[in-house]
């Protein structure tokens, strides 16, 4: 959702400090792999119980993810292959995040308990598995209530108030449930209608194809016509 309405106001805040990053001649995917290393250290903080550091962690650890496509697109050097990364380790991060509140909650909690965490971790795979199947397809699958920003901001504010913790989980999980059954149906609106449209793009293709081909020939007989005059 936040990525949707606020990516173009948020590229354009950090752009100065991609301009600033690229005098220190740190590579974007340097500033990604820092991402993952904080990431780290917050899933084993809050595995440990110590909340509050993770959650300092964890805004440190969104910092250089935040910032990588500015430096990415200051140097130049932004390409699929640096996304693909990014986005791997995007992945790797909330695997290892929610892993570490399940952690705790297994030594806190109970072992039922730790299986919620899991749950939305599940769910998220979902989403993003989505996007990148229908990207693959050529179609779109963004958006959604429960995205990548928002979880780390829910998290965040679960990691703040630790009595709140479990509250905010279920609201994730019914969130990135609600997330994927939206993207499922913005997917599945838009591959019923993808045949016909590629069917009409190649019929328009071997019309224009046709007529060059006729054009073609038409010019043919005229110049073989003028030959003979």
């Amino acid at each position: 959702m936040f990525d949707g309405h606020l990516r173009v106001a948020v590229d354009r805040a950090v752009e100065p400090l991609g301009q600033a990053l690229r005098r220190t001649k740190i590579s974007p995917d340097q500033l990604t792999i820092v991402g993952m290393v904080m990431g780290c250290a917050a899933a084993v903080a809050i595995a440990s119980g110590h909340l509050l550091w993770g959650l300092i962690l964890v805004i440190f650890a969104a910092l250089p993810d935040l910032l990588d496509g500015a430096l990415a697109k200051a140097t130049s050097t932004a390409s699929p292959r640096g996304a693909f990364f990014d986005s791997v380790v995007d992945r790797v991060t909330d695997a290892l995040l929610f892993g570490g509140v399940a952690w705790y909650f297994a030594s806190t909690q109970s072992a039922h308990m730790a299986i919620l965490p899991v749950a939305v971790s599940g769910m998220s795979s979902v989403i993003s598995y989505e996007r990148a199947k229908a990207e693959v397809l050529g179609l779109s699958a963004k958006g959604g209530l429960m995205e990548r920003a928002e979880r780390i901001i829910f998290l965040c504010l679960g990691l703040l108030f630790s009595a709140l913790l479990i509250p905010i989980l279920w609201i994730m999980l019914v969130l990135t449930t609600l997330t994927a059954i939206q993207r499922f149906i913005k997917v599945w609106k838009q591959a019923e209608v993808a045949p016909v449209t590629a069917a009409k793009i190649e019929h328009r293709r071997t019309r224009r194809q046709h007529r060059r081909n006729s054009q073609s020939k038409r010019s043919s007989r005229i110049s073989a016509a003028r030959k003979y005059q």
